[in-house]
């Protein structure tokens, strides 16, 4: 087990350093007792110790910007193509040490879902996490081995759903051997700094803590000792709708052999990934920048693909015992940089009370290990995620193929570059997107940019089957009902 169980409440020790950090005042003794209620109900000790921490950066009036005067960018990179071939004599071992595992907590509402994403149709019938069975049982089988270990990272919002779909593969894992629940953490009153309270919807007082979550996750469920007590050491993290991502044995072999802690993919940026996060230097180490922490007067810089060139993937690796020194050494704690996000209580109705959700992410985790840290540039076939339904559409299409090791992977054709799709507002949710498509995908494996107008329209355009995109396409839709775009050849600007 691990140093607690979840359903007990904080130990002395726990509660004397949080007594004898941050700033005194009724508002933190309110957050504090707040989650206290709620420990083995969505949250654990560690969660509690992880998010004061965030609470007390947040009070003490960091914003968690990291200016562009204060880091270098990441330069002389190792790529995934320089890395030594596999010794089929010494990788059983490592594999049989190895953990892969799914973000799966997210809901997928952007899109208009209200169960897991990756319960999502991918194609064929085969949703996220039955491409995701799929790949365990083929490494399981090219492997030679069924120690090849897997979790997966719900939420109280995806478990159930996730738990019902994953009945059928009894054959991959026991449930409760797989399963690691994501904590919640409290929305904090931007007035004051006081939990906020909402009665209407008590729900809306809680929000997710971001994937940063994962370390207090492994912590406070006891999976990150049990793991080791079995005998595990490399965990392969990627999120769930990314099934590019599967355990190369390059990465994991280099992994391995370093002297290092933490590794993460990166990708080269485009002008696509200009306003998301990117990887830079800082003393002896690696950090992650994400937009929400870049000051106004350095975003330029920051939109410098060609100054800072590499994007983190969420393909990471990590050293379980590492992960353990790291936490030990700061109070069961993985230091990350808060992401202050400014929200209302009720996200739905902008005049109720206005909030802090506090968030971090995984990857900022790379700066705890100072030069013990790795990053090691891929292709981007092992970046393949679904954030819109504007990459639902490409993945859908001849654009992407599966591997007979079920990845889905860019067609060669391609280079390595998908078309760049916006459909617009108009189709962001699956009910209109299914509406377009309820007649099969088009073919865009020729398409290098497919864009549908106008941005907003309660117009929806149905797709025959048999439409073919080829290079840059533009599709004007016009106000009308049952507007249907004729199976056929398209390019340049079409009027439907």
């Amino acid at each position: 087990m691990g140093l607690f169980s979840s359903k007990q409440g904080l130990t002395a020790e726990q509660s004397q350093t949080l007594a004898s950090s941050g700033k005194k005042t009724d508002a933190r003794d309110a957050v504090i007792a707040k989650m206290q209620a709620e420990i083995g109900n969505g949250l654990t000790p560690a969660a509690v110790m992880a998010f004061m921490k965030q609470y007390d950066m947040l009070v003490s009036g960091e914003t968690g910007m990291i200016p562009e005067s204060s880091i270098q960018p990441a330069t002389a990179l190792k790529k995934i193509s320089e890395l030594p071939p596999v010794d089929q004599s010494k990788i059983s071992e490592l594999i049989e040490k190895t953990v892969i595992l799914k973000l799966n907590g997210g809901l997928g509402t952007g899109m208009g879902l209200d169960k897991a994403k990756s319960l999502l149709e991918v194609r064929d019938g085969k949703n996220f996490l039955d491409f995701t069975a799929d790949q365990i049982r083929a490494q399981r089988k090219e492997f030679k081995t069924d120690k090849l270990g897997f979790l997966l990272m719900n939420s109280f919002s995806t478990e159930d759903d996730t738990k019902a779909a994953m009945a059928k593969y009894a054959d991959i894992a026991n449930w409760d051997d797989i399963n690691m629940l994501q904590n919640k953490v409290p929305k904090i009153l931007v007035d004051g700094f006081a939990p906020s309270k909402y009665d209407k919807n008590p729900k809306d007082e809680w929000c997710p803590p971001g994937h940063g979550d994962l370390y207090a996750a492994l912590l406070g469920s006891g999976k990150l000792d049990q793991l080791i007590a079995q005998g595990k050491e490399y965990v392969f993290v990627s999120n769930s709708d990314n099934l590019g991502a599967t355990l190369d044995l390059k990465l994991l072999q280099y992994f391995a052999s370093e002297d290092a802690g933490f590794m993460m993919e990166v990708a080269q940026r485009t002008e696509a990934d200009k306003k998301g996060g990117h990887l830079a230097k800082k003393a002896d180490g690696l950090i992650l920048r994400e937009s929400a922490q870049c000051p106004d007067e350095d975003e330029k810089s920051f939109q410098d693909i060609s100054k800072h060139q590499f994007f983190n993937t969420n393909n990471l690796w990590f050293k379980l015992s590492d992960v353990k020194k790291v936490m030990d050494a700061n109070g069961g704690v993985m230091e990350l940089p808060m992401i202050r996000n400014s929200k209302t209580v009720d996200p739905k109705d902008e005049s109720t009370a206005k909030v802090y959700q506090l968030e971090t992410a995984m990857g900022a985790a790379i700066a705890s290990f100072g030069a013990r840290s790795r990053a090691v540039v891929v292709e981007r076939d092992r970046f393949a995620p679904v954030k819109k339904c504007d990459d639902l559409l490409s993945l859908r299409s001849d654009v992407y193929e599966v591997t007979p090791d079920f990845r889905m992977q860019l067609v060669a054709s391609r280079k390595g570059v998908p078309p760049t799709v916006n459909l617009g507002d108009t189709y962001k949710k699956m009910g209109e997107f299914e509406k377009m498509t309820v007649n099969g995908v088009p073919s865009m494996s020729e398409c290098t940019k497919l864009t549908f107008l106008p941005k907003k329209t309660k117009t929806i355009c149905t797709l025959e089957k048999g439409v073919i995109f080829k290079g840059e396409v533009t599709v004007n839709v016009s106000e009308g009902e049952g507007k249907v775009l004729k199976a056929g050849t398209y390019t340049g600007t079409v009027d439907v």
